[in-house]
C-alpha cells in the first residue's frame, strides 16, 4: 500500500470523520425540513441504472436513525472521536482507504443484491414491482454498518482502552467489540435478504483492511504521541540535520520523507526504527542508548 500512498496520499481527505458528521447534519436537516427528498437520496441500484446516478454519492447524507436527539448527538460525538483517533494513528491516507473502501463495498453490495434478487426472486419482483421492491431495499444500505466498522477498527487497534458503559461501568473496548461482533453475526443470520447483503458488504472493509494491515493493531497511545512528535520535529527541521535514524537499516527522514520512525517501547534504550523494521526487529535487552 505504501506505493499507492506515495502516489495518491496527497489527495487524502483530512479530518474525514468531521466531514462525515457534517454530512449527517445535512441529512438530519433534510429529513426534518424536507422529508420527501430523503427517499431520492438513498442508495437504490435500480434507480441508479434508470438515470438517478446521484444516489451513488448522496446516500452518504442519510444519517443513522434515532429518535432521541441527545443520544444521536452523543453517538455522533463518539464516532467522530474514535474516527479522529484512528486517523491520527493510521495516518490520513490509510483511514481514507478504510472509510471509502467501506462505502465502495456497500455500493457494490447493493448491485450484487439486485443481481441476486433477479436471479433467485425474479417472479416475486415482477409480481410486486421492481421499483417498490428495491425502494424498500435501499433503506438497508446506509452508513450505519460503516459506523459499526469504525468502532470495530477502534476496538481492534486499542483493545485495552476503557470506556464508561452507560456513563458508569468501565469496560475495555475489546469486550464491547466482541459484543458488537456477536450482535452483527446474529443480525446477519436472522436478517432478511436485504440485511444480509447490507451487513456483509459494509463490513467487508474491516475484514480486508485488517488482513492486509495487521501491524496497525499493535499501536498504542504512546506510539501515537511519538508519531505526532515526529511530525512536529520534521516541520521544525530546516537545517538539514537528521533527527531520526533507523537502528536497523540506517535510513533517516532525509532519505525517506514519507517514512515514519518510532521508538520501540520493548527495547532497553532509545532505539528508533523505521516503519518497516518496527515490528520485525529483535528487541534489545540490557542497557544501551542510541
Amino acid at each position: 500500500m505504501s506505493r499507492f500512498e506515495k502516489k495518491f496520499g496527497k489527495y487524502a481527505v483530512r479530518n474525514l470523520s468531521v466531514v462525515l458528521i457534517c454530512c449527517y447534519a445535512i441529512g438530519y436537516v433534510i429529513e426534518f425540513m424536507m422529508p420527501w427528498l430523503a427517499p431520492y437520496l438513498r442508495l437504490n441500484p435500480y434507480a441508479v441504472l434508470h438515470g438517478q446516478v446521484w444516489r451513488l454519492v448522496t446516500w452518504v447524507l442519510i444519517p443513522p436513525s434515532g429518535d432521541n436527539i441527545f443520544f444521536v448527538l452523543l453517538m455522533l460525538y463518539f464516532y467522530c472521536s474514535i474516527g479522529t483517533t484512528l486517523e491520527r494513528t493510521w495516518g490520513t491516507y490509510r483511514y481514507n482507504v478504510y472509510i471509502f473502501g467501506g462505502m465502495l463495498f456497500t455500493i457494490l453490495g447493493s448491485f450484487l443484491m439486485m443481481g441476486c434478487a433477479y436471479l433467485f426472486m425474479k417472479e416475486y419482483i415482477i409480481a410486486n414491482g421492481a421499483e417498490d421492491f428495491f425502494r424498500i431495499g435501499s433503506r438497508y444500505f446506509n452508513t450505519y454498518y460503516i459506523n459499526m466498522s469504525i468502532f470495530l477498527a477502534f476496538a481492534a487497534t486499542f483493545p485495552d482502552v476503557s470506556v464508561l458503559l452507560m456513563f458508569i461501568v468501565p469496560i475495555k473496548v475489546k469486550w464491547l467489540g466482541v459484543i458488537y461482533a456477536v450482535m452483527l453475526v446474529f443480525s446477519f443470520l436472522q436478517g432478511d435478504f436485504f440485511t444480509k447483503f447490507a451487513i456483509a458488504s459494509s463490513l467487508l472493509n474491516f475484514v480486508v483492511f485488517f488482513l492486509t494491515s495487521r501491524n496497525m493493531m499493535h499501536l498504542n497511545p504512546k506510539q501515537i504521541h511519538r508519531r505526532q512528535e515526529f511530525k512536529r520535529d520534521i516541520r521544525r527541521n530546516t537545517s538539514g540535520i537528521t533527527k531520526h535514524k533507523c537502528a536497523i537499516c540506517g535510513r533517516t527522514e532525509v532519505d525517506s520523507p514519507e517514512m515514519q520512525f518510532r521508538f520501540c517501547s520493548k527495547c532497553d534504550g532509545n532505539y528508533e526504527y523505521c516503519e518497516e523494521h518496527l515490528y520485525t526487529h529483535t528487541h534489545v535487552k540490557g542497557k544501551g542508548n542510541f
